[in-house]
């Protein structure tokens, strides 16, 4: 609503506007249309600023964001609820010895509710899931974000990011490039999301392109 209200008042002022939807997250939805937009949007702004500073039109910048959009499946998980401020209680409950798969960024529902699972079996089953609707085949290669979502460890999301990798490494599906740290946070929440990127040499060209900002800086 709000960004359509923005598109709305910037074509007030004949300013032309293009608008896009990220829908990376595999387990709210079977029809991509109502899928949430978690995550994996980092690689959808990726590559629509690589390619607005490469000066490309309008156009060829939403182009850009499409297809990293289209090539993205993000799986999430939560260990403990969030409170948003505004409300000021938790907007679920979890108790101590139990965790949350498939979790939206603000609560929404996952799919399971159960015992806190290892690092290797949550990236096994994180990339299972992703790969169901995303096949990838030998020697395809991917990008990959392990991105922690406000209350998880550096140490945990690098102990887990091995796990992920090595769970594609046993599929034949080469690493690119990754990153791992705190992209799109949850407030206080403590959990993680996986998110993979088929790429091809393009979207490899807008990944690796420099960047200076106070998320992501590469030269």
């Amino acid at each position: 609503m709000n960004f359509d209200m923005a598109s709305e008042m910037l074509e007030m002022d004949d300013v032309e506007v293009r608008s896009i939807v990220g829908a990376d997250d595999v387990l709210s939805g079977s029809n991509v249309s109502t899928r949430r937009g978690v995550a994996g949007i980092f690689f959808m702004y990726k590559a629509a600023g690589a390619k607005a500073d490469q000066m490309g039109t309008l156009d060829e910048v939403l182009a850009a964001a499409k297809k990293a959009g289209d090539n993205v499946r993000t799986v999430g998980f939560a260990l403990t609820p969030c409170v948003i401020p505004e409300v000021g209680h938790a907007n679920f409950e979890l108790s101590d010895d139990e965790m949350a798969f498939g979790m939206g960024i603000h609560g929404e529902p996952g799919i399971w509710n159960g015992p806190i699972k290892t690092a290797d079996e949550l990236a096994q089953e994180a990339v299972e899931e992703i790969l169901k609707d995303m096949p990838l085949v030998e020697d395809d290669e991917v990008a990959l974000l392990v991105n922690g979502l406000g209350a998880t460890s550096a140490e945990e999301l690098y102990i887990l990011t091995g796990s992920v990798r090595a769970q594609l490494k046993a599929r034949g599906i080469k690493v690119y490039r990754s990153w791992t740290g705190e992209y799109a946070t949850s407030m206080e929440m403590t959990g993680a999301s996986i998110s993979i990127c088929r790429v091809d040499d393009e979207l490899k060209g807008y990944f690796d392109y420099p960047v200076d900002t106070p998320f992501v800086s590469q030269r």
